[in-house]
């Protein structure tokens, strides 16, 4: 199962953690998985090559993460926004593959 923690401070989205595999289909076959990746990998560039901000982003074995600077950070919540909806949409389709969850920071 992928798991996906969106991180709030004030109702606002600062950052998000997304971990696993979905297990939907064998690796190289699971559109769960890709579609999740695309999402991630387009709202990290976007923040970053578009907006220009200096987000943290963090790619380790078995997670991607995604920190948005103190300053500056409002300006690309809006991508984080639209990851959040995207994802809860493929959750209903996929709810056994993934999970979203908030967390206040």
């Amino acid at each position: 199962m992928i798991r996906v923690e969106f991180f709030l401070r004030e109702d606002h989205l600062v950052g998000v953690s997304v971990r696993g595999h979905a297990g939907y289909a064998s690796y190289g076959n699971d559109v769960v998985c890709a579609s999740v990746t695309s999402a991630v990998e387009l709202v990290a560039n976007g923040i970053t090559e578009i907006l220009k901000i200096p987000a943290m982003i963090g790619v380790f074995e078995n997670e991607v993460r995604i920190d948005l600077p103190e300053s500056g950070g409002k300006d690309a919540e809006p991508f984080l926004q639209a990851l959040r909806l995207h994802l809860a949409l493929l959750q209903q389709d996929y709810s056994e593959n993934l999970q979203l969850t908030d967390t206040e920071v």
